[in-house]
């Protein structure tokens, strides 16, 4: 009897043991551990990551690519404005076949290019044209395709920016076959405001800048791209901080990317 009633103690002593264990197991958090110094470890929350949202594809594009188009003019002197509305244009704002499957941007053909290639229905069927192994090189490849070339060296002697004078130079130099190429390309920086991209570099250069021509009683307004603060803005249009603020109703200087600004009343 006795034997009986202890392998029930001992019995119900292991449920109770087990059901402890099972307890004190809890989800992990999202947690990164870091080595430190001599071995020795912090751990460290992972922070949650955010996804930005566009009104359009174009919108997106011009996030991703405009620090790219601006350090090519940084370098080669063709605006921002220019670069991105090609891109924008010509690869269906990031969506054509040749910048997904190639990261060819500008449909750049092969012309003696012996990196990798990719065949493409254009003027002629199956035609050669630059692969990429990021889109960055191919910014690059733009940037040197109209710097090398006699037919293009006009568009330099012409203000960085002039993009009004550029757009029209590159139809008249050959760049496109399209006779409304140059309207397309204006459209498109003036819808999204591309020469404010222009502006950053010149201002940052000490060089001059137009602004588009617009009437005494006109509102200008400037959408926030990255990078851009309250007071960037504010040395772009030559206004103050508080001017700004007191423009657009805010009570701080916190900004977000695709925010419309009034800079001038």
């Amino acid at each position: 009897m006795l034997s009986k009633i202890a392998l029930i103690l001992c019995l119900g002593c292991f449920l109770f043991s087990c059901r402890s264990k099972k307890a004190i197991v809890a989800k992990k958090p999202n947690t990164t551990t870091v080595v430190i110094g001599d071995n020795k470890e912090e751990t460290k929350k992972t922070p949650k990551t955010s996804t930005k949202v566009y009104a359009n594809a174009t919108e997106k594009y011009i996030d991703v690519y405009q620090e790219i188009a601006q350090h090519e003019m940084d370098l080669y002197g063709i605006p921002a404005s220019i670069t991105l509305a090609q891109g924008i244009l010509e690869s269906g704002s990031g969506k054509g076949r040749l910048s997904v499957k190639a990261n060819n941007h500008f449909g750049i053909k092969c012309h003696g290019w012996t990196g990798a290639k990719i065949y493409h229905d254009d003027d002629r069927a199956q035609e050669c044209f630059r692969k990429y192994k990021d889109a960055k090189y191919s910014f690059r490849d733009h940037s040197l395709f109209l710097k090398d070339r006699k037919r293009y060296a006009k568009l330099f002697k012409l203000k960085k920016g002039d993009y009004k004078g550029w757009a029209r130079e590159l139809r008249a130099a050959g760049y496109a076959t399209d006779k409304k190429y140059p309207q397309k390309l204006i459209s498109i920086i003036e819808r999204y405001e591309l020469y404010n991209l222009d502006k950053g570099v010149l201002v940052d250069s000490h060089e001059g800048f137009e602004m588009p021509t617009t009437s005494e009683s006109e509102t200008i307004t400037y959408t926030v791209a990255k990078g851009d603060t309250l007071y960037s803005i504010s040395r772009k249009y030559n206004v103050t901080v508080n001017d700004l603020q007191k423009l657009n109703g805010l009570n701080d200087t916190a900004l977000s990317i695709g925010q419309v600004l009034v800079v001038k009343p």
